[in-house]
């Protein structure tokens, strides 16, 4: 039985990663008005692994994710891979305090988890555009980044609220883990 669960958890975490790969794929083709404004349609998956992984397994995720992105995007070997890196890291790492701060998702929605994630994503690339590309100059900046963070935050966090509210999927993976 344990070793069944276990190989259940390995099948989540590479569906869930190719997920993250698939969206990321969908987001990369979508024109953006600013080359550094993202959706954030590959934390999707990340979202729905905090109600089905350990906090470990969602880490895991997040760095199979980041991985998958650089290759995806070309960026790998780039300044744009430790943005996004740094920003990915930080974004999960926030989505997992907040979600086992509020009693695993018990008193917060995926709109909070979410704006949490995206908040933190963007902090750290901004404390990264600082240090690394622009300095000072990172101000003018800031504030399209945040505000593009608070809106795609709530459109990911509305859609993560509906997707498991609907899914037959979800209810199904999450009876089976528990």
């Amino acid at each position: 039985m344990i070793e069944c669960l276990i190989m259940n958890k390995n099948r989540l975490i590479s569906f869930l990663a190719a997920l993250c790969l698939f969206l990321s794929a969908i987001e990369y083709a979508i024109p953006k008005p600013l080359p550094f404004l993202r959706l954030g349609l590959a934390n999707l998956p990340i979202l729905i692994s905090l109600y089905l992984l350990t906090p470990k397994e969602t880490l895991f995720l997040s760095v199979l994710k980041i991985l998958g992105q650089g290759f995806i995007s070309g960026t790998f070997f780039s300044y744009i891979f430790v943005f996004s890196a740094g920003g990915s890291l930080a974004s999960s790492i926030a989505m997992i305090a907040v979600f086992y701060l509020f009693k695993k998702g018990k008193y917060i929605s995926n709109i909070g988890l979410s704006l949490a994630g995206a908040l933190a994503n963007n902090a750290v690339q901004l404390l990264l555009s600082y240090f690394i590309l622009f300095g000072e100059n990172t101000k003018y900046i800031a504030p399209v980044l945040l505000i593009s963070a608070c809106i795609t935050g709530c459109a990911l966090g509305i859609f993560t609220n509906l997707f498991i509210e609907k899914s037959i999927w979800f209810k199904k993976v999450k009876n089976e883990i528990a």
